[in-house]
């Protein structure tokens, strides 16, 4: 199972916002509107990290931050609309482990998270399953039926992003955005490259194709009907 993340934030509008992405990503998500329910929630719910807006109503973000840091390490990012270099000091000298300013980027967001876990949880491996394969997060090999897969930096990507998101359609223009980056443009085919490379390796032991075209869509990872 994907981490807990809890958002303490008492804009409704960016905590469905945070809320869903942070799902689509596949962690398990709770959230709090104030201080007092956030702090309960973190004691009870015990998350991996915690993003936490600084203006709160009835106990701000600073004070929050410093209760958590009395009782635990959980990584906290601060989220605020508060951007000086002073600001952030007090953010990051009241227990902050990262500070984001308001507005965001969700792609950086969502890096600074994942940055953030992988320092807290540097033994923690992960193994990400679908029917008879696995991809071990920690090694980056994926194996089917006991038979290791070797990848490339690349390949490995763009498995663990299909494993990520099991039955269902990944646009191409969502797949180029979160293994490259960026968009190639309609016209690149390195996309349908990579998916060969991968299936050829994925199915070389003779085993049931799981990477299927969604024509004029884009691709996903299911069984075969």
């Amino acid at each position: 199972m994907k981490e807990r993340i809890l958002i303490i934030e008492d804009d409704e509008a960016i905590l469905k916002v945070l809320k869903r992405v942070l799902a689509y990503e596949g962690y398990q998500v709770d959230t709090a509107l104030d201080g007092q329910a956030g702090l309960a929630m973190a004691n009870n719910e015990r998350p991996d990290l915690i993003i936490l807006d600084w203006m709160l109503p009835d106990m701000d973000g600073l004070e929050v931050c410093r209760r958590l840091r009395l009782v635990g390490s959980i990584p906290i990012l601060m989220l605020t609309a508060k951007d000086t270099i002073q600001d952030r000091v007090q953010g990051l000298d009241a227990g902050a482990d990262d500070y984001v300013v308001k507005p965001f980027e969700l792609d950086e967001l969502l890096a600074r998270i994942r940055a953030l876990l992988r320092r807290a949880l540097p033994d923690r491996a992960q193994v990400l399953s679908f029917a008879d394969l696995n991809l071990d997060t920690s090694t980056r090999q994926a194996n089917r039926r006991g038979r290791v897969i070797s990848l490339t930096a690349k390949e490995y990507e763009l498995l663990e992003l299909f494993l990520r998101h099991p039955r269902q359609v990944l646009t191409r223009e969502m797949i180029f955005d979160r293994v490259w980056g960026y968009d190639f443009g309609g016209e690149s085919n390195v996309l349908d490259v990579y998916i060969r490379y991968l299936r050829q390796k994925l199915e070389e032991g003779g085993e049931q194709r799981l990477l299927h075209t969604a024509r004029g869509v884009g691709y996903v990872l299911r069984e075969q009907p």
